[in-house]
């Protein structure tokens, strides 16, 4: 049976050796020098972002910029204006032109953050940019081109997003020309004690402190926690454990693991802002803003607030669970098809509200520079 090579690491902040891990090492190192567009796929936590910033410093545009976006922060016209610009007077609040991330990305490599989050509108502007590398402003009829290599990450399945009508095949197969499958922590536990030493040492160093020792017990505790927040979790908690030390070793004692249970109390429990954190007094918080927030004209407080709240509700538990409607109608609790529904008439009610762009100069070809 041939042995298999080791590969090292391709920066030395990736830490680990299991299999699974050297097979993403071997991965970046194929994907680095070609100029093929990247799709990274693992659980939040995992390392994408890193494992973007190796393949982008091992490529030929490690001169150039890496440009992140995260378009999971951002609402849907806010994401448009912020990858590919805007112009003065495009719409209400645009004070002053706006450089998007992708001209901004001339020359480097842009990575495109949660690429499952984003919606159907956008995801044709994507497309193109993918296709012919060329995009126009927001209210702009100038087509700019650009020279940029694209790294996208999903923490969902984007077949699955694919299946619900969320996600173009198009899109995906442009996309997904060079696959990297980032495993989660649990799958590689055998790394568990490597990364602890190295976010002791960089927190440490950080603390001006002494790097407080690991016994085996506390290493077998870090080995059967389940880490769902995967190496991110696992850093948070190692930076925790070096305050909770207080220069000394670090016990088994120090381990603690559960995450806190936010339940809805009926206790008049008020957080920091003065407003209760309990359901009645959310709900009185509510009433008072929307006495006084501006409305459409004959529109009543209770549609105003009762639907409101309703798109708030079912927007963010969509982002959570990565825009697909089988899970995110799954932890609402209500069908899937009365979810389908209310989601396609979001995007309605968003297309007819969209402000039309600002009048334009006739079409010419500007290339970024």
């Amino acid at each position: 049976m041939p042995k298999i090579e080791h590969v090292e690491p391709p920066l030395p902040e990736i830490v680990g050796t299991a299999p699974a891990m050297q097979d993403v090492y071997r991965m970046v190192r194929l994907a680095a020098p070609r100029s093929a567009n990247v799709l990274l796929i693992g659980e939040t936590g995992t390392g994408k972002e890193i494992i973007a910033k190796a393949v982008h410093k091992l490529s030929r545009r490690s001169d150039g910029p890496f440009i992140r976006v995260n378009c999971g922060a951002l609402h849907e016209n806010l994401l448009e204006s912020e990858l590919f610009g805007h112009i003065k007077g495009a719409f209400t609040g645009a004070v002053e032109n706006k450089t998007g991330r992708f001209e901004a990305a001339h020359g480097g490599t842009i990575f495109l953050d949660e690429i499952n989050s984003t919606s159907p509108k956008l995801q044709v502007k994507l497309l193109r940019v993918l296709q012919e590398r060329e995009f126009e402003r927001v209210g702009e009829s100038r087509t700019i081109r650009v020279d940029v290599r694209v790294i996208a990450a999903t923490n969902a399945s984007l077949e699955e997003l694919i299946g619900s009508g969320d996600f173009r095949e198009d899109l995906y197969y442009r996309l997904n020309v060079i696959p990297i499958v980032l495993p989660p922590l649990r799958e590689r536990r055998e790394d568990i004690a490597l990364l602890a030493q190295f976010f002791l040492r960089r927190y440490s160093e950080q603390n001006k402190c002494i790097v407080p020792e690991l016994t085996p017990a506390v290493i077998e505790g870090l080995k059967m926690h389940e880490w769902p927040g995967n190496v991110r979790e696992l850093e948070n908690a190692l930076e925790r454990l070096i305050v909770l030390a207080d220069g000394g070793p670090i016990t088994p004692e120090l381990l603690r693991f559960t995450r806190p249970k936010y339940a809805l109390r009926s206790s008049k429990s008020q957080g920091s802002n003065g407003v209760g954190t309990d359901v009645p007094s959310l709900i009185r918080a509510l009433v008072r803003a929307g006495m006084h927030a501006p409305r459409p004209d004959g529109l009543k407080l209770h549609p105003f607030l009762v639907d409101g709240l309703e798109r708030a509700l079912i927007e963010e538990v969509m982002r959570e669970c990565g825009r697909t409607q089988v899970k995110a109608a799954d932890r609402l609790g209500i069908n899937r098809n009365t979810l389908h529904k209310k989601w396609e008439q979001y995007k309605l009610d968003d297309a007819s509200s969209t402000v039309p762009p600002a009048e334009e100069p006739p079409a010419t070809e500007a290339v970024a520079s």
